[in-house]
């Protein structure tokens, strides 16, 4: 009996806390894959007490002397009431309060958003406001809009089977979250006061794409049940696939090409993502290249590509950032040829590496962040060795 009476009063307080439906541990319950798999991403660690970048960026920012993290429209949305403030024009800076330290961007963040409203300067998120109610994808359910906990029993009643959530409403007709509009609202661009762009993603968007776009591709399906209360053997990944946390992804779409000639060599990147290899401004590829020969080896002069913003055709910080000060980063589609005038003996073996940095050394300096050495290594994207004949 005192079993049932704490079974009844976890259930009745755990139904009311949903009622907030801001804690992702509470989530956890039913979703632990999920939500383990989401404690390590970046959305979690996306404010300026869990992302150093971020915070690096922030504190030189002219909007902290005035009080008004902006920011946290995108990277703590989670945390209701700084955006409160920033509404009602009061002094709103991030504090250590429990969405800044452990979720700046909430499960409830992303599966709210029902729609997105186009702007000039930046997206907007527009979130349900219909109660306990999550949006969500799933193949052959994809005009279901108010599922809801339910058993179905099979056998004569034999074997039964649950599905829904006795938590919230599921409702998987949202056309967001299947073709990756719905990350639209944070990851298709932003305006500087110049009118700049500082960044873009609208090459990566299809709205009529299902099979390639930011979910398909940065939220794969992966081994594991995606809850507690209706087991399966796959899920859709939570832990937001980049190249900085798994670099396997991004390499997955880069194909090295070699080709010798009379003059020395040619190696060439191609780029299969739907979006430039590298969006953010602070990335840095490179192409790095030895040469073993019989008795040496020769490292030759690596070859980077970037897009830098800038103004008065120096790099800048954002904020003041007029225009592209250089762009050699390797588009989407596009197949980058690098001729090398080393010429190659029978033999010899060519070892082509792809990756970048986190950071670019003018930016980790700007930045105060060059003593970082998480942040100032290479990561390896892909490798592959050539022998000549």
């Amino acid at each position: 009996m005192k079993r049932i009476f704490f079974v009844l009063i976890f259930a009745i307080l755990a139904v009311d806390a949903v009622a907030g439906f801001e804690e992702s541990k509470k989530c956890q319950k039913c979703h632990p894959i999920i939500y383990d798999e989401f404690y390590g991403s970046s959305h979690r660690k996306s404010s300026v007490y869990t992302d150093p970048i971020h915070k690096a960026v922030w504190d030189k920012h002219p909007l902290k002397t005035q009080e008004k993290y902006t920011c946290a429209v995108c990277h703590t949305p989670a945390d209701k009431e700084l955006l409160k403030r920033l509404e009602e024009g009061k002094p709103a800076l991030p504090q250590a309060n429990e969405a800044q330290l452990e979720e700046g961007i909430s499960c409830v963040s992303c599966h709210t958003i029902e729609s997105i409203e186009i702007h000039e300067k930046a997206n907007k998120n527009i979130l349900s406001t219909k109660p306990k109610t999550l949006f969500s994808a799933r193949e052959g359910q994809e005009n279901e809009k108010n599922v809801q906990l339910k058993t179905t029993s099979s056998f004569f009643g034999m074997f039964s089977q649950k599905s829904g959530s006795p938590y919230h409403t599921i409702d998987y007709s949202n056309k967001g979250f299947y073709n990756g509009d719905m990350c639209m609202g944070c990851h298709s661009h932003k305006q500087n006061a110049h009118k700049f762009e500082v960044c873009t993603t609208t090459q990566a968007k299809d709205t009529n794409n299902t099979k390639g776009n930011c979910i398909s591709c940065h939220m794969p399906s992966v081994k594991g049940t995606m809850n507690t209360i209706h087991k399966t053997d796959m899920h859709i990944y939570h832990g937001f696939t980049g190249a900085s946390n798994s670099p396997k992804m991004l390499a997955q779409y880069v194909k090295i090409a070699f080709n010798q000639s009379n003059e020395g060599f040619e190696v060439s990147i191609k780029n299969e993502a739907t979006h430039p290899l590298f969006l953010h401004p602070l990335r840095v590829a490179q192409l790095q290249v030895t040469v073993a020969s019989k008795d040496q080896n020769i490292i030759l002069e690596p070859i980077t590509f970037k897009r830098v913003i800038g103004a008065n055709k120096k790099q800048s910080m954002p904020w003041l950032a007029d225009s592209i000060v250089t762009d050699t980063q390797i588009q989407n589609n596009e197949n980058r040829k690098v001729l090398f005038d080393h010429k190659l003996q029978i033999g010899d073996t060519v070892e082509v590496k792809m990756g970048f940095y986190i950071l670019s050394k003018v930016s980790s300096k700007k930045l105060g962040l060059d003593s970082d050495k998480e942040l100032s290594k290479f990561i390896l994207l892909k490798k592959e060795t050539f022998t000549v004949e």
